[in-house]
């Protein structure tokens, strides 16, 4: 009996043992989609993967940066279109770290903006799997420093807000419109071209000028990058007519006027009369 024992591994040696085959999972933003924007950080966390588990939003070009030897796990999603649904994402990630993988959960932009990072954070910890966060040059920035304006400006913009302009099942968006109708503030919307209609009314009956200039941008930084420069009033029709295809971001505020003054379609610093370049 006394030899059994010695041969059997105790409660703390087993716990132990499971601590030194557990893997780690890197949460990484990809940033909005070219490979050049990646950080140093991310390269290294993709080179030594065992296995990518990437987002819709990840671009073809970044993908393609991938070694040959690493699977790679596609778990996107899209407005109504979830293959891979949020909980077995979280499943999939801790059972790879429980089987001694280095796991890449890849996310465009940052993993903590609108991101569900914090969700797959939060499963990892509960399940004891070591993981870090790699920030990543979030959507909002990429697209703007692609058309060379800024978030804020003296004298256009004293802040910036972020919102998701989608939510879940289609549910109806609960924001503070009031607030977000601030003249003052760059608007930046994500995911909201189903919605887009219901915001620009919501802005513009809590105070929002029609003539707001903003700039829609389509698969930013990419080699596919579309983008549209309008005044909030023409926002849905413009839209529509550009028939996008791909992640929308739109840059509602002042500041996206100066892209409208760049191409000598409007002075940024007055309500013109809509237009879409």
């Amino acid at each position: 009996m006394a030899r059994l024992a010695r041969a059997t591994p105790s409660r703390r040696q087993w716990s132990r043992s499971a601590r030194m085959s557990i893997g780690k999972v890197y949460l990484v933003g990809a940033g909005p989609g070219d490979p050049e924007l990646l950080t140093l950080k991310a390269i290294r966390a993709i080179e030594q993967a065992d296995v990518v588990v990437y987002d819709r939003l990840v671009s073809e070009r970044i993908l393609e940066t991938i070694g040959d030897g690493v699977a790679q796990i596609n778990v996107g999603k899209q407005a109504d279109f979830h293959p891979v649904p949020q909980a077995e994402i979280n499943d999939i990630l801790v059972r790879l770290g429980r089987a001694g993988r280095t796991v890449v959960r890849l996310k465009g932009g940052d993993p903590f903006i609108f991101g569900r990072g914090c969700e797959e954070a939060a499963e990892l910890e509960a399940a004891g799997i070591p993981y870090e966060v790699i920030p990543g040059i979030t959507a909002a920035q990429g697209c703007a420093a692609a058309a060379r304006i800024p978030l804020t400006h003296r004298g256009l913009a004293t802040g910036v807000r972020y919102v998701t302009g989608h939510r879940k099942a289609n549910e109806p968006l609960d924001l503070d419109w009031k607030s977000l109708a601030d003249p003052d503030t760059t608007l930046v919307v994500y995911m909201g071209l189903s919605n887009i209609e219901e915001i620009v009314a919501e802005l513009v009956a809590n105070g929002l000028p029609i003539g707001t200039p903003v700039l829609a941008v389509c698969q930013g930084t990419t080699d596919r990058e579309r983008r549209i420069c309008t005044r909030l009033a023409m926002l849905p029709e413009a839209a529509r007519e550009a028939a996008f295809s791909g992640p929308v971001l739109f840059i509602i505020g002042r500041v996206a006027g100066l892209a409208l003054e760049r191409s000598g379609h409007i002075d940024a610093t007055t309500d013109a009369v809509p237009v879409v370049a």
